[in-house]
């Protein structure tokens, strides 16, 4: 309505589309971050959300997450030390799989060196990957 020389403001815009139910062009591609594998059952969650550790190495979160580059999308996989609060281990990659996940806990663990209590319980947050003790001793 700007264009045509009809003042108005943004807020009645907004008011008459919600009114009419009417949407605005959303630009740029959607992205769905996680795929569920239903046939898989759910890791337990160890932590209960007590995100609290009395040394270093005692207990790491991972997460990942996806950036807009001007070439593409990017994920971003990483491992974070509760108790020195920083990351000890990341991963960025072109697709969303297993393999770089696992590549951000195997920077971690080739780090920092946990003790052996330590990395038994080393688990991967997806449903259907579990970390291969082979490749991450390599």
């Amino acid at each position: 309505m700007n264009r045509e020389a009809i003042p108005v403001a943004r807020c009645t815009v907004e008011w008459f589309m919600r009114f009419l139910g009417l949407q605005g062009a959303r630009r740029g591609k959607t992205m769905r971050t996680t795929v569920p594998d239903q046939s898989v059952p759910c890791p337990l969650n160890r932590v209960n959300r007590q995100f609290v550790a009395g040394r270093p190495d005692q207990l790491w979160v991972s997460d990942f997450t996806y950036v807009f580059t001007w070439q593409d999308w990017l994920y971003v996989a990483f491992d974070v030390d509760v108790f020195a609060r920083c990351i000890v281990g990341w991963r960025v990659s072109h697709t969303m799989n297993t393999d770089f996940v696992l590549g951000a806990l195997e920077q971690a663990l080739y780090a920092c060196r946990p003790s052996p209590s330590a990395r038994s319980m080393c688990r991967s947050a997806t449903r259907n990957a579990w970390p291969r003790p082979a490749s991450i001793y390599r």
